[in-house]
Parts: C-alpha cells; structure tokens; sequence
C-alpha cells in the first residue's frame, strides 16, 4: 500500500472513533437534558399540583408509561416485585402452574404445566387472562399475573379465561400446589414395533441436553431407533445455551445454529455446534402455540439446517432476550438487550410492539421477510415458527370445556376406581357411558351458552315490552333441551376423553401418557412421516 493509501485508511479510521464519539457524548447530553426537564417537571407537580398526589405512584405511573413504549418485556421491578421474584428463584413457593406472555395487549397463557392444577381443569395455551381472583389483568405486565398466581400451598384462586371461538368469559377454581417440572417428562419406544423414539421436553433448564442424550442412548438400548420424535409443545423455553446443546446432538460440528443481536457488542454472541452427531436418523419436531423462545431457537434452527421436519402449529415467536439490572432502593429493570437470530438469518419475534410514538428506537419491530433453508426453501420471518406440516388439533366444544374446568371427569374417575378393582377396557363400554350421564345429572353439572348470555342480553332490553317473556321462556326452555342433547351430540369426543381419564387411574402415569400418545393425532401423523422416510426427504429438499 502506497503512503498516500496509508494516510487515506489512518485518516477513515480517526474520523469514524471521532463520530462514534460524538455519537456517545450526543446520547449522554439529551440523557442529561431530558433527565433535567422530567425531574423538574416531577418535582413541580408533586409539590404545586392543585390536588395533592402520591410522588412515588406519580413516579412509577411515569416510568411505566415510558415502558409502554418499548417491548412487553422490558418492565420494572419494584420491592414487592424483587421479593416475588427470589421466592420464585428459590423454589419454595406454590402455583397453578402457567406460563404466562404478551401479545395484543393481552396477557396470554404460554403454556400449562404437564400435570399441574392449571392443566388438569382444561386450562390451554393460547387462553386469555382476564382476571385473577375478580382482579382485572389490564394494564398488567405478565410478571405481574405469574406473581398474583403464586401463593400458599393448598390455597384457592379463580383464573377468568377468554378463549378463542367460546364467547363468554370462563371461570376455574384452581388450587394452588409445588409446582417442580422435569426436563425431559416423558420417553418411550412408540409405533407397531417400538421402532420410534418419543420424547417430551418439558422445559429446558438445567442440564436439559444431559438428560436428552441420555434419553435417546436408553432408547436405543434394545433396538436400534428408526427416527425420533421431540415434542416441544407447551415448552415455554428456558436456558439457550441448552437449546444449543440439544442441536449439537442432532448436527454436524462447526454449525453457527443462533445468534443474539443487540446495541452493544457485548450483548452480541454466537452459538456454535461442537460435538460430533449423536441420532442420525429422521427427526420430526411437534410444535404449537405454546412453544417459546429456547423451543422455537431449536425448531427454527432444526428447519433452517433441513435436519427435521416441523409439525404442528404456529409457536409464539418470542425471540428477545432479556437481563435482570439492579437499582437503588431493591427495585430492578429486567430489560431487552438483543434479538435471536437462526442460521437462514431471521428472527423468530412474532410479536408486534410498535412504538406509540413516532420517530422512537422502539418503532422498529421485525420486518416480515422471507430467507432459506440450507436447501433452498422458503422460510418467514416474524412469525414465530411455521411448521412444514400444519396440522391443528380439534377444538373442544362448550360442553367439553366445561366438563374439564368443572373436574367433571376427574370425580367420576375416583368414583369409577373406588368400585372397580381393575379396567382393562380398549374404549368406553354403553353401561359406564350410562353411569356417568347419571352421575353428571346428579353432581347438577351446568354451564352457560353463547346463546344464553345473548338471551340475558335480550330480556334486559325487552324487559319493559309485555308479553314477550312467554316467548323468552320457550326459548330458555329450547336451550335447555339442546343443553341436554349436547352430551349425546359429543359423545365419541367425551367418551374418548373419560376413557383415557379412566385408563389413566390403572396404568399409572407412564401407562396414561402412552395411552395419549395413541390418541394424538399429530403424535401419529409424525409416527407416519417416520414410516415414509422418501417423503421427508422430498420435504426437506424443497419438492
């Protein structure tokens, strides 16, 4: 290079430090000055306002509506809340075991834990909290909710539910227990001749990737496996540097599987395979709803690498990073500090958290575009993870909901077995279908219509009108008799539920989960997948 050259280069590089810290000396002056007008905006409205105001409600109503402003993920943590959140730490406190996130301005259930008070009365991924206890959860950020659902063991609380496609509010009593999750919740040999491996991850905490490999080394012992099936639905995620590990099992070394992305370079890292390949064979990866953060990293980076096809339903899509800072007084921000990005080079972020203001940093939310697999194929950005095979689970209906959330099945079951020494039934038998309509009839089950809430609707602005309330009364009298049609209506789907219940009580629980297993639709049309390994393959190369 020529001295010219040289001087060119030196002189480039002098004038980029000197921008960068003009940046720097810019940023920390408008700290200064907007810092100077709030804090004497502050002071002047809690000492002249007309009314007198509470300075530290004032203080906090400031500090929430600048968050507001930035993602649902960045909030502050105050006294009460840094309590909460060691006992949480810690494990010695008791709930109702949900995962709790944010999306349109709801507070939404993530995921219920397998087994948990929350997931036993039918509560699902995807519910809408509306209120705890009678307290409304509008205005509330999720840790929030996660704090109010925490308390003693044995204690009662009333979760008030939206769900999707049921138009009136629902109601579950739910009683608060130790909530401890395994990692892995379940293993085992599946298909006709237990040739699949079958493992559910429940979260991924410590050592989860441990417990993985383990797993798939147990499974294998007897027989070699044909393909494996890794179930993430309702992982809500965990520890990234497991979901990292858990990839390396599966794909060669050298492979950078994710990336975090932030303002500072410090926040910024790369996640690189290591180990070589433990499982070889077909994999196929069961998502939905419910599947977050650390479980869409190793669905996303499975798909991006054409390693595993994806089955399911849409995940949640969060993909923001967070860390916990100190501030005075035991207060603390947990605030966003980069992104996750997969090997095509999207990010998983689904959720839209636009700015209210225009012109902020916060405006930016991630762009929809679209990037490729290492095959070629076309992959989306901004919408959590999309399965290569979309198959959704049948909704419940009202009846079914509400036989779950009153713990309709769960009495008879321990009815049913404390008169039954064993039951070795394949489905549901016509004499216990008939002793459990009678035992619904007198355990005085009821539950409310959309078509009853619109009625109450109705009588209210009709009320004053004569002659009408004969007509209101043939109606309810109309809604009654299709009330009590609705039991022979869902039979197949009450009966298959009330069986599983059942067989669930004799077998254990390795012996109920089997049975779900197959029942579940997605569990068998993954088993099928494996069967046919020409048609992963034509999935996986784009065909």
């Amino acid at each position: 290079m020529t001295k010219k050259g040289t001087l060119f280069v030196v002189s480039v590089g002098l004038l980029s430090i000197l921008w960068l810290a003009f940046q720097q000396t810019d940023i920390y002056f408008l700290i200064k000055k907007n810092f100077s007008i709030f804090s004497k905006a502050y002071e002047e409205v809690a000492l002249e306002y007309v009314d007198q105001v509470d300075p530290q409600e004032l203080m906090r109503t400031g500090i929430d509506a600048m968050m507001e402003t930035l993602d649902p993920y960045t909030v502050l943590y105050s006294e009460a809340q840094n309590e909460q959140a060691e006992i949480l730490s810690r494990g010695n406190y008791a709930g109702v075991g949900i995962e709790v996130g944010f999306r349109d301005g709801e507070v939404v259930i993530v995921a219920p834990t397998e087994g948990g008070p929350a997931d036993q009365k039918g509560i699902r991924a995807g519910d809408v909290i509306l209120a705890i206890d009678g307290v409304s959860t509008e205005g509330l950020q999720p840790e929030e909710v996660q704090g109010l659902t925490t308390g003693e063991v044995g204690s009662d609380i009333v979760l008030t539910i939206q769900r999707f496609g049921v138009a009136q509010p629902l109601d579950f009593e739910l009683t608060r227990a130790r909530i401890e999750v395994p990692n892995v919740s379940f293993k085992s040999r599946i298909g006709a001749n237990e040739e699949v491996g079958y493992i559910r991850l429940a979260q991924f905490g410590m050592r989860s990737a441990d417990e993985i490999r383990t797993a798939i080394l147990g499974l294998e012992e007897e027989k070699e496996l044909s393909g494996l099936i890794i179930d993430l639905r309702d992982n809500p995620g965990g520890i990234l540097q497991e979901a990292v590990a858990i990839i390396d099992k599966f794909v060669e070394p050298g492979i950078t599987v994710v990336e975090t992305r932030g303002r500072k370079p410090e926040y910024n890292d790369t996640y690189t395979t290591r180990e070589p390949i433990l499982f070889e064979k077909p994999i196929i990866v069961l998502v939905n709803g419910g599947s977050a953060s650390a479980s869409e990293v190793v669905a996303g980076a499975l798909q991006d690498l054409d390693r595993a096809v994806i089955l399911g339903e849409q995940s949640f899509g969060k993909g923001l990073v967070q860390i916990v800072k100190p501030l005075p007084y035991n207060t603390s921000l947990k605030i966003t500090i980069s992104r996750y990005y997969i090997p095509s080079g999207r990010s998983i972020q689904s959720i839209d958290y636009t700015s209210k203001r225009s012109g902020d940093a916060a405006t930016e939310t991630t762009s929809l575009k679209t990037f490729e697999t290492r095959n070629g194929r076309t992959v989306n950005e901004a919408r959590g993870i999309e399965p290569d095979i979309l198959k959704a689970l049948p909704e419940l209906s009202l009846v079914e909901i509400s036989l779950l959330q009153q713990g309709v099945y769960f009495d008879f079951a321990t009815q049913f077995e404390a008169g039954n020494p064993s039951f070795e039934e394949t489905a549901l038998t016509d004499e216990v279908w008939e002793e459990f309509k009678d035992f619904v009839v007198r355990s005085r089950f009821n539950y409310t219509t959309d078509a009853e809430v619109l009625l109450d609707e109705l009588e209210a602005e009709l009320n004053p009108v004569s002659g009408v309330s004969s007509q209101i009364d043939a109606l309810r009298e109309s809604i009654e008799m299709q009330k009590a049609a609705d039991l022979e209506q869902f039979r197949s789907q009450i009966a298959e539920s009330l069986w599983l219940e059942i067989a669930g009580r004799y077998k254990g629980q390795t012996g109920r989960m089997q049975l779900m297993l197959q029942q579940d639709e997605q569990v068998l049309n993954a088993l099928e997948l494996i069967k046919n390994p020409g048609q992963i393959e034509r999935i996986l190369s784009g065909q």
